[in-house]
């Protein structure tokens, strides 16, 4: 009895871990609208503006991002380029270009010079979720983070972004965004 007793609460515990690894697959979201065009949404102006929570919820900065986008054919694949200028509350700021590459209907790679590898994307519906490695500067380090970036088109002129930081599997914190498209 008392090993069927282990064997049931070892089963439970890796049922639950699995219940709690799994996530929202992009594929949930393929009859939502309206849907998220990427070469459409970030074309021209947008504005965003957004926090960084650490791991307790407190908010450590506040930022506004103005993007220059546009896109251009390229061996037959939608290229883009997101140029983006940050504003941060304590007064940084901080550049970062990304190029974006459609690589199917859907489907995503990108690059930037703070990106180690490449940033793979998947969009359905009115969803996008990215994941990729981001080098960021932490005082005098360099800390590789991975981030699970979550985007869904609101209205045609408004996105939301929820992107979960973490390193060795252990949540850091959350960036939360507002995007406009003027």
């Amino acid at each position: 009895m008392r090993h069927f007793l282990l064997r049931l609460i070892a089963a439970l515990s890796c049922g639950l871990l699995l219940i709690a690894c799994s996530g929202p697959t992009v594929s949930q979201y393929a009859n939502e609208k309206p849907v998220l065009d990427l070469s459409e949404y970030f074309s021209g102006t947008i504005d965003a503006y957004g926090i960084f929570t650490d791991r307790s919820g407190a908010v450590k900065k506040r930022f506004t991002v103005m993007i220059q986008a546009h896109w251009e054919v390229i061996d037959g694949k939608k290229v883009g380029t997101l140029d983006e200028s940050f504003d941060y509350s304590d007064g940084s700021k901080q550049k970062r270009i990304w190029k974006l590459t459609e690589v199917s209907p859907g489907k995503y790679i990108g690059s930037a010079d703070d990106v180690v590898g490449e940033a793979l994307g998947n969009s359905a519906g009115n969803a996008l979720n990215w994941t990729y490695t981001l080098a960021l500067p932490v005082d005098d380090t360099i800390y590789n983070v991975q981030f699970n970036d979550w985007m869904y088109l609101v209205t045609p002129k408004v996105m939301l972004n929820k992107a979960k930081m973490s390193k060795f599997g252990i949540e850091l914190g959350e960036v939360t965004l507002s995007f406009y498209k003027r």
